[in-house]
């Protein structure tokens, strides 16, 4: 009885075996990968293997309704008089009607109609030829069949592959940035095609999937050749269905179990569609249904003891200097993926960024300044709008993105003109709309003359060029003898890490991260050495900072040192010296605003690092975890209301103390619950501000 039953489903169970066997392979694969730097213990590999297997036979169950359908109305009884003309007239109709008419399809736009149109232009043509060519029927079938387990099996092969690049450079599953990847999908299958190489790739991909596709068809054979009964289908039906609800309730039970202190088991014993899909599903937060709370005046009287001269329920206050203001021109650089330990004053022996090494003990440097996140758009979003990272999805990305309280609304308040420069497309990641939504200027690619581009890849033109452009573009404003203020978002240190010939001593076909990052130091060269010749020079304050890090995996939901950034403030008219003050990336334009003593009314969390009553602490986060680094200690809270703390245990083995990079993250035995309202404070109130529209320029 169990052979026939299986008999009947076995294409189903084929496929089923294939998946398990391919996820298994991929947890093994995972778990030695050098980017998994964690021990594990007995029972943590066998709840990763067991509560994996488990998660993955079900999430399959789920995820392949279509294909259990498709299974579910393969007969020959369709195809009988009447019925067969009735159903092949009912689809010659729908065809009709969707190529001649205007339908859903059409309201869509894109290539939604043609996808549509021919998918029921084939279906109907090969309706009609197993209803009028009967001889054929077997062989028709047999041919649409396996195209159908080809599709299935290639999605199976295809999606491992995926998650293991996914977490060769994320260090885990399938997150909120997958969900990203699949709306930016032109930038992401060029930047696929620029930096692995493609042919051998998918050429591997089709030959496993066509072997495996033999096999599956070949061991399919018994059920095609005796289709199940209609009586046969509705219990295998019921079968189905059980096995579906089960996997609605268990699928979700067994997430929540993941909950060990090494992330790295929690990941590995996930399964990575589950997790695309919560992603998908929670791409954007309400701070008050997923996380700590507490009364609002509590958390804003809390945040005041950390920001001074706060007024009632916001973060408004008045900063006053007593010295004159000064108007020189401000150039903001927000570096691609440029973590601390590139720099030689980290530790760094690769000589890889010379001109920026060099820079850095003319300029004021702050040794201790941390990212908010790990995306560019969180950067950006931290140095624009100097407020801590919000849940989910980053402000540049939200509808409600506009008029917000930002440094270039500050800088024209003073009478500046306000750009971005971004050597690619601005549309990427919503950047034009944020920042033409806030007042600046976009100089991209699309601005950018055929004559000015020398050397492009998918993230756009290589940083010498835009160097070049925003010469350019700074001698024009200089003649309208107003100051300008001028942010600069690099893209060459960035996967697939191509660039000019002959520039650095790393060939250019290397795709190395270390070439990306070399190439970009000396793109920053080239354009100083260009400024110094300008009229405007010496009248300009450079402020220079990495927009995140270039890998954010690590043993903790947030590894301290994947978000320590470089920073520094260069004016050619002062000396250099150290800044160790630990601060975040949302300090540092207010901090330039304390050294041009800017008077103006604020709305920052972030604040200049220099006044004596300075708290000091770092905010950063991903899509979900939001920290707070201060007292040595890292505080984070989670959904479902979770905190976590961790000692902060400083690497005393480094030359220099300033310069401090590896900490070594311990859970607490008992937590500091003030740090825990702390952290809550900065993070609840950001997101009462923003949802009540209270953080708005006017």
């Amino acid at each position: 009885m169990q052979m026939i039953f299986l008999k009947k489903i076995a294409p189903y169970k084929n496929l089923l075996k294939l998946y398990l066997i391919v996820t298994l392979i991929l947890r093994i694969v995972l778990l030695f990968h050098p980017i998994t730097s964690a021990s594990f213990t007995w029972s943590e590999i066998l709840k990763i293997f067991i509560t994996g297997v488990i998660s993955d036979f079900f999430v399959f169950i789920i995820a392949t309704g279509i294909l259990w359908l498709y299974l579910l109305f393969l007969s020959n009884s369709k195809y009988s008089k009447p019925w067969g003309y009735v159903i092949f007239g009912i689809l010659l109709s729908l065809l009709l009607y969707v190529y001649f008419f205007n339908t859903i399809l059409n309201e869509y736009g894109g290539a939604l109609p043609q996808i549509g149109i021919s998918f029921i232009a084939l279906k109907t043509i090969f309706f009609g030829l197993m209803l009028f060519i009967p001889k054929y029927r077997n062989q028709i079938r047999l041919v649409l069949f396996s195209i159908a387990i080809f599709i299935a099996t290639l999605l199976i092969i295809q999606n491992a592959i995926s998650e293991f690049f996914f977490w060769n450079e994320f260090g885990v599953r399938y997150n909120f940035i997958a969900v990203d990847y699949l709306v930016y999908t032109n930038e992401v299958i060029k930047n696929i095609m620029e930096s692995y190489p493609v042919v051998p790739l998918f050429t591997a991909v089709g030959l496993i999937t066509g072997f495996f596709t033999y096999l599956i068809v070949k061991k399919s054979q018994s059920f095609l050749n005796d289709l199940p009964s209609f009586k046969e289908k509705l219990q295998l039906s019921a079968v189905y269905i059980g096995l579906f609800l089960i996997g609605l309730f268990l699928v979700p039970t067994l997430a929540k179990q993941e909950t060990s202190p090494n992330v790295f088991t929690n990941e590995l014993q996930a399964n990575g569609l589950y997790r695309f899909y919560l992603a998908f599903m929670n791409s954007e937060l309400d701070y008050d249904k997923f996380y700590k709370t507490m009364p609002e005046k509590d958390a804003f009287a809390l945040l005041k003891t950390q920001i001074p001269d706060i007024k009632n329920l916001s973060t408004e206050r008045e900063i006053k200097s007593d010295k004159p203001e000064i108007h020189k021109n401000v150039v903001l650089i927000t570096i691609e993926s440029l973590s601390a330990d590139f720099m030689k004053c980290y530790g760094n022996e690769n000589n890889i960024t010379p001109f920026l090494d060099s820079l850095s003990t003319k300029s004021t440097m702050f040794s201790n300044l941390y990212a908010v996140g790990n995306r560019t758009i969180r950067g950006l979003e931290a140095v624009t709008l100097c407020l801590p990272p919000s849940p989910g999805e980053s402000i540049v990305k939200r509808k409600d993105n506009k008029n917000k309280f930002s440094t270039g609304s500050i800088f024209k308040q003073k009478g500046y003109t306000v750009k971005y420069l971004y050597g690619g497309d601005a549309y990427f990641d919503n950047m034009e709309d944020f920042f033409k939504g806030n007042g600046y200027d976009i100089v991209d690619k699309k601005t950018m003359k055929p004559e000015e581009i020398t050397f492009s890849n998918v993230w756009g033109v290589c940083d010498e060029d835009m160097a070049k452009k925003a010469i350019k573009v700074m001698n024009e404003e200089a003649k309208t003898g107003k100051p300008f203020f001028n942010h600069w978002m690099t893209v060459s240190n960035h996967r697939p890490f191509t660039y000019p010939a002959g520039k650095i001593d790393i060939p250019n076909d290397s795709k190395s991260r270390e070439g990306g990052v070399k190439y970009t130091d000396y793109a920053l060269k080239q354009f100083f050495k260009m400024a110094k010749k300008q009229s405007w020079y010496n009248n300009t304050v450079f402020v220079i900072l990495a927009d995140h890090c270039a890998s954010s995996a690590g043993k903790t939901e947030l590894p301290v040192d994947k978000y320590h950034i470089p920073a520094m403030i260069f004016d050619s008219t002062t000396l250099g010296k150290i800044n160790p003050v630990l601060m975040s990336q949302i300090d540092i334009m207010p901090t330039l605003f304390g050294m041009l003593n800017f008077n103006y009314k604020s709305k920052f969390y972030g604040q200049d690092v220099n006044i004596p009553y300075f708290e000091q602490r770092a905010l950063i986060a991903t899509y979900q975890d939001l920290g707070l680094i201060k007292q040595n200690k890292l505080t984070i809270i989670s959904p479902k209301q979770k905190a976590k703390q961790f000692d902060l245990i400083p690497d005393t083995n480094v030359k220099d103390q300033n310069f401090i990079l590896k900490y070594e993250e311990k859970p607490v035995k008992k937590m500091d619950e003030t740090l825990v309202k702390k952290t809550v404070a900065f993070y609840q109130t950001a997101s009462i501000l923003l949802k009540q529209k209270k953080y708005q320029k006017n």
